[in-house]
């Protein structure tokens, strides 16, 4: 009700913003990481700490003219186009990969899921104690941290549509696109090392190496295009982390100015060059594992927000006129 004016809503709007500015510069961290893992394997540009910080200074770069431009002329444009490039991409890999073993593995895997989503929610009497909590817990943090910009973002482009649009076009099928694309991708990737074995790309660079930032970079050495596919497949991994910072910083922007959609050029400016500023310290820092526990802390907090976001839109579904 009203107290979200007061000094509860502060305190959410904070949680929000601390949330949503690291959840989106790990974002940009691990971007960085796999955008300069594929330019060394494709352009062999050196793989290291100081490549990463020009990948994030490029990517910030462009993320501040988009936020200048704003939605219509900025996030719209880089997104429309990233979705081209991102659909050419997985209908390239689906025509050329093990197309029915890739309709198979897009069934089973969305049918065990469905089947096994709640046991494996559940941590009692689970062996695999280190995986969930150096890996499952991180991912669970991660999307909570992007959940107040998202949210928020889609709310804002989705003024005017009904409730049964809203879920079929942001939450049924995203999911099924992403269902496909894990599928077709991580398919044809296991497809590769089943039949190439230790001659396989993806074998030899993350299998053997532990490099999993070029899991897709080696899938690509094995198929045709590969360098058509790669450059490609650098420019999504930087356009996706381009739009995702512009976005972020347009609620971020919006969530400091009260609730503003046109706050100032000037505010949307710091905070989209202070994600950029907070990815690099983080790399710096500590690498991967400073950015895990930065989104750890912050997502787990805006948790407990979560839940009451929950309650509070199942009231205001039982209280709004039909």
């Amino acid at each position: 009700g009203d107290r979200v004016w007061g000094w509860p809503g502060h305190v959410i709007d904070i949680i929000a913003v601390f949330a949503t500015l690291f959840g989106l510069t790990t974002s940009l961290g691990l971007g960085a990481q796999q955008a300069t893992s594929g330019l060394h394997y494709v352009f062999n540009v050196p793989d290291s700490l100081n490549t990463q910080i020009l990948v994030i200074a490029g990517v910030t770069s462009i993320a501040l003219i988009s936020v200048i431009r704003g939605i219509d002329g900025g996030v719209k444009v880089l997104s429309n186009v990233n979705m081209t490039f991102a659909f050419l991409l997985l209908l390239f890999v689906f025509l050329a990969g093990p197309t029915l073993q890739i309709l198979k593995d897009t069934w089973n895997g969305f049918s065990t899921y469905v089947m096994d989503i709640v046991p494996l929610s559940n941590p009692i009497g689970r062996e695999d104690d280190s995986f969930r909590e150096s890996w499952t817990s991180f991912y669970w943090a991660w999307w909570i941290s992007w959940s107040p910009f998202v949210g928020m973002f889609i709310a804002r482009v989705s003024r005017g549509r009904s409730v049964r649009e809203f879920i079929t076009c942001v939450m049924l099928i995203p999911t099924l696109v992403g269902v496909f694309w894990m599928a077709t991708f991580g398919g044809t990737a296991i497809s590769q090392v089943a039949n190439l074995g230790t001659e396989s790309g993806v074998y030899q660079n993350v299998i053997e190496n532990y490099n999993d930032s070029l899991a897709m970079f080696a899938m690509f050495g094995d198929m045709p295009l590969t360098m058509i596919t790669s450059t490609l497949g650098i420019i999504l991994v930087l356009v996706f982390f381009i739009t995702s910072s512009d976005s972020g910083s347009l609620v971020i922007d919006t969530i400091t100015a009260g609730g503003k959609t046109e706050a100032p050029t000037a505010q949307r400016v710091f905070w989209a060059t202070i994600e950029g500023i907070v990815a690099i310290v983080l790399l710096i820092g500590g690498g991967l594992t400073a950015l895990q526990a930065m989104v750890n802390a912050t997502g787990i907090i805006f948790t407990v927000v979560l839940l009451f976001l929950c309650w509070a839109i199942l009231q205001g579904l039982r209280t709004e006129p039909r």
